[in-house]
């Protein structure tokens, strides 16, 4: 009897609620010496019902590649999947789904709190450039104080994506995908503080720890 090669896993694949989620993984994944890891191989997928959809479907659109792939992560924004539930409580709630479709310790969700622009405020200057404030007076933090979108002392607005949005319109920006990348490529990754940022960095480094770093 012909014997068939067995096919070789893939690293990792990774479902994602949409495009500005994808522009910000496929910004940051190359960057595997600053996320601490080994250089990987991935797939991103996004889920054609959004942050819903990767809350109640992740299973079911995962399951086909349980045999393809050796590690799976959902990446969706908590407001976005309709649910009221904490940021840890979803996150059980899909890994508990992925697990029961053969995904058992081979799978994270990681629940953006409350959306994804809650990766966008760092202390990096590199955020006043995307956002087409390099130039401008006020500078952008001042701005964000000024419209009390943020509170004085603080680096982060309570309500990232709606200090984005007003952000970019004071400047006559469109959002897009594109920025969200362009920030992933040269923002710093180290001391970020941000939880959902923390899980995905250290479920990486344990699925793919960097082989050069001595314990």
């Amino acid at each position: 009897m012909k014997e068939f090669p067995s096919v070789e896993m893939k690293d990792l694949i990774i479902l994602a609620a949409d495009k500005c989620i994808e522009s910000s993984l496929q910004g940051m994944l190359p960057r595997y010496q600053a996320l601490g890891i080994q250089s990987i191989g991935y797939e991103i997928f996004i889920h054609p019902h959004k942050d819903p959809g990767c809350f109640s479907g992740s299973d079911k659109f995962l399951q086909s590649f349980v045999k393809q792939y050796r590690y799976a992560i959902v990446v969706f924004d908590r407001e976005g999947c309709g649910k009221i539930d904490s940021r840890a409580d979803l996150e059980y709630q899909v890994e508990m789904k992925l697990a029961q479709v053969g995904w058992q310790d081979r799978s994270a969700a990681i629940v953006l709190d409350p959306e994804l622009e809650a990766w966008v405020w760092t202390r990096s200057p590199h955020v006043d450039d995307a956002l087409g404030w390099r130039e401008q007076t006020p500078n952008l933090r001042s701005w964000l104080v000024e419209e009390h979108y943020l509170n004085p002392g603080e680096h982060k607005p309570q309500r990232p994506k709606e200090a984005m949005e007003a952000a970019l319109r004071k400047v006559k920006k469109p959002r897009s995908a594109s920025i969200y990348m362009q920030l992933a490529k040269v923002v710093s990754l180290q001391g970020h503080e941000e939880p959902a940022f923390m899980k995905l960095q250290n479920t990486l480094r344990e699925w793919f720890p960097d082989s050069t770093v001595i314990p």
